[in-house]
């Protein structure tokens, strides 16, 4: 079938953005239930293994392209960038800790052994992968900001994604408050500024990875640390250090490289 055939790049968009919301909620309908590891390990297996297909799918049947449009290349080709984005956030998240901890405007205290905490943090490096950084890039900055990119300059196309993933998380309940809602919208437009430079989602899996298993495993999921503070020690060391010094190193790094004005190539085979 022709090119001209296909759905409108706003059609496209549309529908694979609702497609987002109704895999979550379906997903956070199936899964309601009290927090605990199983439930959070199945609803991570499950959210990767029902959104990968429908990514492929959609991109074969809507787009009618190839897979290489979406920027996930392999592991192999892409484990640097995916290290480069976690270290990106956890560099200068860990400073922010420790700025907190020596003003003294935060408290962390242990509730178990370190091994167990440790035990922890690598469990859920790997339920954030599954649950959360993998499929919200795949659909987010792979399909829909590389969609939009075709059509807008790459800072437009970054900031419409961003649009779609805050309206995706008040959909799905997880940003009904003011700052939550700008937290969404701040992450996706740094996470679509590592997809513009890099090319790939591979940076921007890394950070997200890194952000979520640290947010997760200070609060009430990890359940292994009493944070006096949590407020501060989220907006400063979580959020405005290593966004602002990740931000900065992008454009150090891929200086040469982004152009915030250019439209993304389409490959057609």
């Amino acid at each position: 079938m022709s090119a001209g055939s296909r759905l409108a790049v706003p059609w496209r968009v549309l529908v694979v953005a609702t497609g987002a919301v109704l895999v979550w909620l379906f997903l956070g309908a199936l899964l309601d239930s009290d927090y605990d590891r199983s439930t959070h390990a199945v609803g991570a297996v499950l959210t990767s293994a029902v959104v990968v297909p429908l990514v492929v799918v959609a991109r074969r049947v809507l787009d009618r392209r190839p897979w290489a449009g979406l920027g996930l290349p392999s592991l192999r080709s892409g484990w640097r960038r995916l290290l480069f984005g976690m270290a990106c956030w956890l560099v200068p998240a860990a400073a922010g800790f420790a700025l907190c901890l020596g003003l003294g405007w935060v408290e962390i205290s242990v509730r178990t052994s370190v091994g167990d905490a440790l035990r922890v943090a690598a469990l859920l490096v790997v339920l954030v992968f599954l649950k959360e950084a993998l499929p919200e890039e795949l659909i987010f900055r792979g399909y829909l900001q590389h969609n939009l990119a075709t059509r807008l300059p790459a800072w437009q196309a970054a900031v419409g994604q961003a649009a779609l993933f805050t309206v995706f998380g008040f959909l799905v309940g997880a940003a009904r408050s003011v700052d939550r809602l700008a937290l969404f919208f701040v992450f996706a437009l740094l996470l679509g500024a590592f997809r513009a430079a890099t090319g790939d989602v591979w940076a921007g899996i890394g950070l997200h990875v890194a952000f979520q298993t640290v947010a997760q495993l200070f609060g009430d999921v990890g359940a292994v640390f009493d944070v006096v503070g949590a407020n501060v020690l989220g907006v400063v060391a979580m959020g405005a250090i290593p966004f602002s010094v990740s931000w900065i190193v992008l454009r150090h790094r891929y200086r040469d490289y982004l152009d915030w004005r250019a439209l993304a190539p389409e490959p057609v085979r």
